[in-house]
C-alpha cells in the first residue's frame, strides 16, 4: 500500500482500500512508511519503515487504526505526528454490504419464479451454499439465510445474514400457442383462488 497522505494538525490520515474478501476473512497488511524527520543537527532526513495492519474479520468500512508518532516530525524538537488509516471498502461485483448484512441479486426465469428453483451462492470465504426457492418469487421477494453475512468485529463469533434479492427475467416474446397455453393456465389458476 503506497496510500496518498493528508495532513491535519497532529496527525496524518490515510486510505486503505480493502476488499470485502478482505474483510470477511481478515488479513495481514504491510505498507513501507516513508516520513519526514530531523536529525540532531536540524537537518531532515527520510525514514523507511515497514509497518504491519492486522485487519479483523468484520472490519466495515471507516475503522480508524492509528500509529502514534509514525507521521513527519512537522518542526525540530518537536514529536512526530500520528498516522491514521481509515479504511475504504472496495465495490464488490456480486455483494452489497449493509451493516453485517450480504445482500446479492440472482437473475431468475419467469418459470423458475413460478415453478421454484435451487440457486447457488459462492460465499466470500469460497464456500457454495445452495438455497431453495419453493415458494413464488414476485419483484419485492427477499429470502434471508440467517448467519451467513459479514463477520461481526465487534461480536466475534456472530454474523450477519445473506439476504437475496430476485431480478426476474421475462421472455422476450412469445408465440400464439404458448400466449394461448397460458391464458389457460392462468384461468384455471384464477378459478382455484
Amino acid at each position: 500500500m503506497n496510500p496518498a497522505t493528508c495532513s491535519s494538525g497532529n496527525y496524518e490520515y490515510n486510505k486503505l482500500p480493502l476488499s470485502l474478501e478482505e474483510l470477511y476473512k481478515g488479513c495481514i497488511i504491510k505498507f513501507r512508511n516513508s516520513r519526514t524527520v530531523f536529525d540532531y543537527r536540524g537537518a531532515t532526513n527520510t525514514v523507511e519503515e515497514i509497518l504491519k495492519i492486522e485487519v479483523e474479520p468484520g472490519w466495515k468500512k471507516d475503522t480508524v487504526i492509528t500509529f502514534p508518532g509514525k507521521g513527519n516530525q512537522v518542526r525540530r524538537k518537536s514529536a512526530a505526528t500520528d498516522l491514521v488509516i481509515v479504511v475504504e471498502e472496495k465495490p464488490h461485483p456480486i455483494f452489497k454490504r449493509e451493516q453485517n448484512d450480504l445482500i446479492i441479486t440472482h437473475k431468475i426465469s419467469l418459470l423458475e419464479a413460478l415453478t421454484g428453483k435451487t440457486i447457488k451462492v459462492t460465499m466470500l470465504d469460497g464456500r457454495e451454499i445452495e438455497v431453495s426457492v419453493t415458494d413464488i418469487v414476485k419483484p419485492d421477494t427477499e429470502i434471508v439465510v440467517q448467519d451467513e453475512g459479514m463477520p461481526s468485529a465487534s461480536k466475534p463469533g456472530k454474523k450477519g445474514n445473506l439476504r437475496i434479492n430476485f431480478d426476474i427475467i421475462f421472455p422476450s416474446q412469445l408465440s400464439t400457442l404458448q400466449k394461448c397455453q397460458l391464458k389457460k393456465i392462468f384461468s384455471e389458476v384464477d378459478s382455484y383462488s
